[in-house]
């Protein structure tokens, strides 16, 4: 049944539909024609769009598979995680966590969302970590 129904469309409608299309000889044509020219024109010009698309679609420039870019573009490069320790004697608590990546939803406080950003981009940002210096 569907079959039949594809097979009626291409062997009857579509020429039926093809040969009543106002297509002009010249381009300058293309500019005398009339809105309700243009109108029954516009399925055509849609499919073909479509198909110039998709045939040049894989030779387009591809796209991040990710949102995030990279946030440290030459510090450390050779580590796989950049992540300073600096020892602060006034601390009240023994280690806090800085986020450096700008993805932690506790910012300014790291919750360690750089790992998730370090796996999607190949980055190797990491935490500042403040420490209590012992005396």
């Amino acid at each position: 049944m569907v079959l039949e129904s594809i097979s009626k469309i291409i062997k009857t409608q579509l020429p039926a539909y093809l040969k009543n299309l106002p297509l002009p000889d010249t381009i300058g044509g293309f500019a005398r024609l009339t809105v309700s020219e243009w109108l029954r024109l516009l399925p055509l010009l849609g499919i073909l769009a479509l198909l110039g698309y998709l045939t040049i679609r894989p030779f387009l420039p591809k796209k991040k598979k990710q949102r995030d870019s990279l946030i440290n573009l030459k510090i450390q490069k050779e580590n796989p995680k950049v992540v300073n320790e600096i020892d602060v004697e006034d601390l009240r608590t023994p280690n806090v966590c800085y986020c450096r990546c700008w993805r932690s939803k506790t910012f300014p406080v790291c919750d360690k969302s750089h790992i998730k950003h370090n796996e999607l981009t190949g980055d190797n940002v990491g935490p500042l970590i403040l420490k209590k210096k012992t005396l």
